[in-house]
């Protein structure tokens, strides 16, 4: 099941990804509901997607890396 929680948590940040405001408050909500582990994996993902959407750099604040 996480797996699922992962993949629909990047599909929803995909979605949002055109709203910084938005993107990082759906970002809030997705570390409430991922495991430890998950959020290794969000950050690694993160990382790779904001490259294309730099006006998303400020989220990288909200996963503290």
């Amino acid at each position: 099941m996480s797996k699922l929680m992962f993949d629909y948590t990047k599909s929803i940040l995909e979605r949002v990804s055109f709203d910084a405001i938005l993107f990082c408050k759906e970002l809030e909500k997705a570390i409430r509901s991922l495991l430890p582990y998950e959020m290794e994996q969000l950050r690694e993902w993160l990382l790779n997607f904001i490259i294309e959407k730099p006006e998303l750099k400020q989220s990288l604040l909200i996963v503290k890396l």
